[in-house]
């Protein structure tokens, strides 16, 4: 058994219950801690964290990043989390579990900048780093001993010692012998934790655990897998794999491997984006199809100017809508050819929003592009129109990026700000 002091940096060959050196009760202890390289890094409450550091008056209040009658929480922190409330939740529910709460606007340029910060201290320490999201990255310190000086827990554990003391946010770490148990055991014991799962051990430890801890098994999957008899983690691990190949095909035998704890990803850098979206709540229900199309316009813009940032062209497009009591629908057509243009986006998901808007009442619309390619790929070459959308909406990216964002702006978009106002 391996220990590591979290406070002093203390290491032995036992597992006291204080650290002997400094006293601290802050000790990880696993017989591979010094052996494991994978791990998974989370920041605790990201966005309310930042803001709570930037307002230190704040600290031991209820903080609430979201805001609007009908929007959604965008995250909480840890004390507003005692009344219930958590991400994505409406607004008006989170404000009645914690009416004490302090709300406050989303300023994602902040977020980002601070995410950068972090994201650069992973980088010093190893190429290997895959950013999930903002706030979330696995690492892999495989063969960086000799260079840091230490195992990769000892590297971990000063990084995130090193987070709070510059950033001054907390980060959770899971060190693990996979990319999923790595991702699990960030989440055991947040916030500012740090959790061990080697592989032996990860089999009886997942058993127990609701099969919806896996990745890609959402709430609606998780009620099937329930029906079918795989409420738990271990139900799965007990199941024939080629019973689950039959039930659902190769993801069947995926959620197979992931039960016994065994995930032969690699932590890959250059791993594509999946996805590129946005989406916008309404201050008040619409169900008229042309002030959809109005909200819908603006979100293919954003789309259109990221992929165009990013280097992309998506082959799906999305159309997301709620309705009025919380029903989420998403519709989504394979592209001919792939775009990054919001013209292409926008007359693609206008068509699946006629087709689907009957008279309802909806709260919020998305869009959204998906199976991302390299947009420097040649285009097919009857895709003229294509390639038209694309220079133009390229031309009027550069006029903004001179002249600013707002000094070009459709009808339709003044149409719908109009609108909103």
């Amino acid at each position: 058994m391996s220990a590591l002091c979290r406070d002093c940096y203390w290491t032995g060959d036992a597992a006291p219950a204080r650290c002997p050196r400094c006293r601290s009760p802050r000790l990880i202890a696993h017989a591979d801690l010094m052996r494991l390289t994978i791990a998974h890094l989370d920041c605790d409450a990201f966005y309310a964290s930042v803001e709570k550091r930037d307002r230190p008056e704040l600290r031991d209040q209820p903080v609430i990043v979201g805001g609007g009658k009908r929007g959604v929480v965008t995250t909480c922190c840890y004390i507003a989390r005692l009344s219930g409330v958590r991400s994505a939740m409406p607004m008006f529910q989170a404000r009645r579990l914690c009416p004490e709460a302090v709300v406050i606007p989303p300023a994602f340029t902040k977020y980002r900048a601070e995410s950068a910060r972090i994201m650069k201290k992973l980088e010093a320490l190893t190429p290997l780093v895959q950013p999930l999201s903002l706030d979330e990255a696995w690492i892999d310190l495989a063969g960086s001993e000799r260079l840091h000086g230490g195992t990769a827990a000892e590297v971990l554990v000063r990084l995130q010692a090193e987070i709070e003391r510059e950033v001054g946010i907390t980060v959770s770490i899971g060190l693990a012998a996979n990319k999923f148990l790595a991702k699990i055991a960030s989440d055991l014991d947040k916030p500012r934790g740090f959790s061990v799962i080697g592989a032996v051990e990860a089999e009886v430890f997942l058993s127990t655990r609701p099969a919806s801890i896996l990745p890609g098994v959402g709430p609606a999957f998780a009620r099937a897998l329930g029906a079918a008899g795989f409420a738990t983690v271990g139900d799965l691990a007990r199941a024939d794999p080629l019973s689950l190949y039959k039930r659902w095909g190769a993801y069947g035998l995926r959620l197979s491997e992931l039960a016994h704890g065994r995930d032969v990803r690699h932590v890959n850098p250059n791993e594509a984006r999946k996805s590129i979206s946005a989406e916008t709540t309404f201050f008040d229900d619409l169900s008229g199809l042309d002030a959809l199309e109005d909200r819908l316009w603006p979100l293919c813009e954003r789309v259109g100017r990221q992929a165009r940032s990013a280097g992309v062209a998506g082959r799906v497009a999305t159309l997301k809508l709620k309705t009025a009591d919380f029903r989420l629908i998403t519709r989504r057509r394979t592209l001919a050819v792939p775009t990054q243009a919001a013209r292409t986006l926008f007359e693609v998901t206008r068509a699946l929003l006629g087709a689907e808007a009957r008279g309802a009442a909806y709260r919020l619309i998305g869009a959204g592009l998906s199976d991302l390619v390299d947009a420097a790929a040649d285009i097919d070459m009857f895709a003229e129109d294509e390639r038209k959308a694309r220079a133009k909406e390229a031309t009027l990216d550069a006029l903004r990026a001179r002249f600013g964002p707002d000094a070009v702006v459709s009808g339709r978009t003044l149409r719908s700000e109009t609108d909103r106002g």
